[in-house]
């Protein structure tokens, strides 16, 4: 046993303090934390307190330790890591204020040349952790990397689900500088939420993974002894400075460092705050007096769509400055009492940083994304697809073609092999994912050339090869059978895993989540077939409705044990069964309804009713709260909103912002194989569905608005330039770049291009307010034109309105408050797209609207379009 060991085993219960609204629990004999939990709530702990004796010893970072790299000038850079081989600190006197004191510098390693304290302290009611470097020597140490472990408990490992969403908590990080803080949200998003915020200058200028002990890269001391994999992401470094880390990439913050001279000392530290909840997290920041940057809508910002910062901060701006200069144009404007403002626009393409330089010298860092019109972004993606992603081989011995493949953006070449079958197999996430995105491109932006590919995919490849007679979904097109496809296979590859499935693995029709996206390849087919001309060739409007039907039916009967989850994209199950009253098909729309009735009966029995394959997911979470919604569960679909709320966070980064928590797909769909924060996995879109859907039933309820429109944007931000669409990207300072691979990327489409939509919001602080749209008042009344890339949805919060086109774009929109009408004029007639169908609902239980002419068609107003926009009147009946 470690010398750590034996310190942790040996050491009484250390006593327990309370500050504020939090009571934390110190080691006696390291003084790191072992327990932090609300005054309110003494059995949740913040920290993995329950885990403290299997984390007991050397090599398991606290809260509390430190990582150092520092140097002689001239001299090579060490490191020192305090729970690399731990020794006893040596305890300080405590007074008033100071919880606990003590001289750590014995445990920072051999040959150490400074001198660390720490301090535990209260101060204005919240619990400080402070550190104080001495540089005692002759000769001064230059400090390339500080790091402080933040170590919260994110360990699903061997919990239930019940358990994890009772005592687990996930950390999403601002990253941005003196501004920056963590915000600690438990997974069932309830309150208190803790805030992580910097004690005097301790910039948060890198949110550093902690890897695991033994798999590290070579001489990196700055690890953790737990086990990293699907039940737990990793601890990670606050980075106080990383000038000296080997980093490759652009990083979220330019890396610095500091030297102490002879004598010189400095002190780094985090303040403990509870928030009452996620959505008071920024009146916390408000009321601790720390800088508060709001974006919106957000902090992805297409060239023809600009946005509003809003600043607040009690210290006055002094300058600020983009990085790269021609990225964004900032220009002041009016804004409400106590906020700066400027109009945020697009100019350049990709990442930008937005520094404000404050009076006394502190610097926030924003970070913002810039896009291409997001009506380019969807062209450039369903031009890409279709060309350089389509696939035709006559000789393949797997029968793939024609399809649309997986693409590896490194080689610039279609997946035509992988040692997961699937990504090359045309199912699974990681094989599906291309083409589902190519279809739901259709959806709102058919262009006939891809619409018959799409036709000729369904109707030769998806029939008869992908999908069974019957309905039933194979995992896979493309196996492993040496014996067969003697010398086709690449040598190269390792086909020795278990993803490396034979015929009989791949032609398995139980995996429910392979349905979903053949469903949707139907469901596309099926609209654009019934709302629009000569668009759809090879079959008829219910020929595929029909084939959509008999997925959803199928799922259920061949894949039920997966089946009893919530799956991904799963909402297109729910338009099957609208789609299905619409046209009359009522023993089939009875059908759907039954099964999918047993399923949400199974999931209200449940607490948490969010599992999957993995131990905690959040891919099942956006169809669990559809289906509560739909059969009249109101309280379980609010459940299944919080706890979406619990893992998707807003904060003033174009990456985090709406960044549905994912860090194992990378593994399943990725070019680089690794557990690893994902950002904008496709979860950040799915999940902003429901959220989306929450806030046109409460309109009050900005913070859902806000959420769901990062995860819609932050969704885009995956397509190159080129319209190469990536599965994810990797946010460890070592890559720092989008994958390589296509992987899953359809599925975060799908949720895109379905909640795609312009929202007019007034709020009571910002005044007017365009999701996806650009507000202008005129005089007594608001213009609102759609950007939002689909231009076939608008929600009017005011009235309470969501108007959707299932053919025919909205060019713009005017809210008249004084009578409460709203006008819209939509687009010419194309040949395509002759009649517009439109539909309005009250989500919210407001007064129903009706429109000034049209005719009721399957649950349509059927507009015939002219040569001419088109000008439509709502009023209240």
């Amino acid at each position: 046993m470690s010398t750590g060991a034996l310190l942790h085993a040996a050491t009484p219960a250390p006593g327990r303090h309370v500050v504020g609204a939090l009571a934390l629990t110190l080691d006696s004999a390291s003084q790191t934390l072992l327990h932090l939990s609300p005054v309110g709530e003494p059995d949740f702990d913040f920290a993995p307190g329950d885990r403290a004796t299997e984390r007991a010893g050397d090599g398991y970072a606290q809260v509390g330790d430190l990582h150092l790299r520092l140097r002689a000038p001239g001299a090579a850079w060490r490191d020192f890591a305090s729970s690399g081989h731990r020794v006893p600190v040596r305890a300080l006197s405590t007074s008033g204020d100071v919880l606990a004191n003590a001289d750590m510098t014995a445990t920072m390693g051999s040959g150490f040349p400074l001198t660390v304290e720490r301090a535990w302290l209260r101060e204005r009611g919240a619990p400080v952790l402070r550190f104080t470097l001495v540089n005692r020597g002759t000769t001064p140490v230059e400090i390339g990397a500080l790091g402080m472990p933040m170590v919260f408990d994110n360990i699903i490992t061997d919990r239930t689900l019940e358990q994890a969403h009772a005592k687990g908590s996930f950390v999403d990080p601002y990253i941005g500088n003196d501004a920056g803080y963590l915000q600690v949200t438990r997974l069932n998003g309830k309150g208190p939420a803790l805030l992580v915020l910097p004690d005097g200058r301790t910039p948060l200028e890198q949110y550093r993974i902690l890897h695991e002990a033994g798999k590290a890269p070579a001489g990196d001391i700055f690890t953790d002894r737990t086990k990293r994999q699907q039940t737990f992401e990793g601890f990670y470094d606050w980075m106080v400075a990383s000038a000296a880390m080997k980093d490759a990439g652009q990083q979220w913050n330019p890396g610095t460092g500091f030297t102490l001279a002879p004598g010189e000392r400095r002190s780094i530290g985090v303040r403990l705050v509870a928030a009452p909840s996620i959505r008071g997290i920024e009146q916390t920041l408000q009321a601790e007096r720390r800088p508060v940057a709001i974006g919106l809508p957000g902090y992805v910002v297409p060239t023809d769509s600009p946005g509003d910062l809003f600043v607040q901060s009690p210290q006055a701006v002094r300058d600020v400055t983009v990085t790269p200069a021609n990225a964004l144009t900032l220009t002041p404007a009016a804004g409400p009492k106590g906020w700066n403002r400027w109009r945020v626009t697009g100019t350049g393409w990709g990442r930008a940083r937005v520094a404000i330089t404050y009076a006394d010298g502190s610097v926030q860092s924003v970070h913002y994304f810039v896009t291409k019109p997001l009506a380019q972004v969807s062209a450039d993606l369903g031009r890409f697809a279709t060309t350089r992603q389509w696939f035709d081989d006559k000789g393949d011995p797997f029968h793939r073609g024609p399809s649309i493949l997986s693409y590896d953006r490194d080689a610039d070449r279609i997946v035509t092999q992988d040692q997961r079958v699937w990504i090359a197999g045309l199912s699974d996430e990681g094989g599906a994912g291309a083409w589902v995105a190519a279809a739901m491109k259709q959806l709102d932006h058919p262009v006939p050339a891809e619409v018959a590919k799409l036709e000729r995919m369904v109707d030769e490849t998806v029939l008869g090869k992908l999908q069974v007679e019957a309905g039933g979904v194979k995992k896979s097109l493309f196996y492993y059978d040496p014996k067969t496809f003697r010398g086709h296979y690449d040598k190269s590859i390792d086909w020795s895993s278990w993803a490396s499935w034979d015929r009989k693995q791949a032609d398995d029709l139980g995996r429910s989540y392979n349905y979903p996206h053949v469903a949707v390849g139907h469901w596309v087919l099926y609209r654009l077939a019934r709302y629009h001309t000569g668009l759809v060739t090879r079959h008829d409007a219910r020929f595929y409705l029909d084939r959509a039907y008999r997925t959803t039916v199928a799922m259920v009967r061949d894949a039920p044990h997966y089946a009893q989850f919530g799956q991904m994209e799963g909402e297109v199950f729910l338009e099957v069964l609208a789609d299905l009253k619409r046209e009359g098909m009522t023993a089939q729309a009875a059908e759907v309804e039954r099964l999918m009735k047993v399923r949400a009966d199974h999931w209200r029995t449940l607490a948490y009713p969010f599992g999957s394959e993995m131990a905690w997911d959040s891919t099942g979470q956006p169809e669990v709260y559809a289906w509560m919604q739909h059969f009249g569960h109101p309280r379980e679909a609010e459940v299944t909103r919080e706890v979406i709320l619990g893992y998707d966070p807003t904060v003033p980064h174009w990456g985090f912002n709406g960044n549905a928590r994912r860090y194992w797909d990378f593994l399943y769909g990725g070019k680089v194989q690794r557990i690893e924060r994902q950002i904008h996995h496709y979860g950040s879109a799915l999940n902003a569905v429901p959220l989306f859907d929450a806030f046109r039933r409460n309109p009050a309820d900005l913070h859902l608005l806000r959420v769901a429109y990062g995860g819609f944007m932050g969704g885009i931000t995956n397509v190159d330039r080129d319209g190469f669409a990536s599965a994810a990207f990797h946010s460890e300072p070592d890559m720092m770049r989008w994958d390589a691979y296509s992987g899953d990327y359809g599925m975060g489409y799908f949720g895109h291009a379905y909640a795609a939509a312009t929202y007019l919001v007034r709020d009571a602080t910002f005044g007017w307010l365009g999701f996806g749209g650009t507000v202008r008042e005129e005089g007594e009344t608001v213009a609102v034109v759609p950007h939002d890339g689909a231009r076939t949805r608008l929600f009017v919060a005011p009235a309470g309105q969501w108007i959707t086109l299932a053919a025919g774009t909205i060019a713009s929109a005017r809210w008249v408050p004084s009578t409460r009408r709203i006008e819209l004029t939509l687009d010419a007639a194309t040949a395509t797209t002759p009649t517009a169908h439109l539909s309005v609902e009250a989500p919210a239980g407001g007064a129903a609207y009706v429109v000034d002419h049209g005719r009721t068609e399957r649950g349509f107003t059927t507009l015939p379009l002219a040569a001419t926009p088109t000008v439509v009147t709502l009023t209240p009946r």
